[in-house]
């Protein structure tokens, strides 16, 4: 559930990002990047968990499966907050230092 949830995630990010243009002033870029480094680590561990559990692997109990869908989602939100700071940190359109500047 965590793969299926953050290849979402990197799906849906990366086709907002081209669909702007290419425009980086949004960071876009960066949180597609976030979503498919995630997927690609929740990737290799389905590969690894499936090595150790074969078939069973696609027999998980529901307490499992609300439980990768608590993660996936949980790790959506940590890339959003992630994204954010580096929005607000690199202030592409100067949108915080002209709100700092006012006061």
């Amino acid at each position: 559930m965590t793969l299926l949830i953050t290849v979402f995630a990197a799906v849906i990010s990366t086709a907002v990002w081209y669909f702007t243009g290419l425009d980086d002033s949004k960071k876009l870029g960066v949180l597609s990047l976030m979503y498919w480094g995630a997927s690609l680590m929740w990737f290799v561990d389905a590969v690894f968990e499936y090595a150790e559990l074969k078939a069973d692997y696609f027999r998980p109990s529901a307490a499992e499966m609300l439980n990768d869908t608590y993660l996936g989602l949980s790790v959506v939100a940590l890339g959003l907050v992630i994204w954010l700071v580096v929005l607000f940190v690199k202030d592409p359109q100067g949108v915080v230092r002209k709100r700092l500047a006012k006061r």
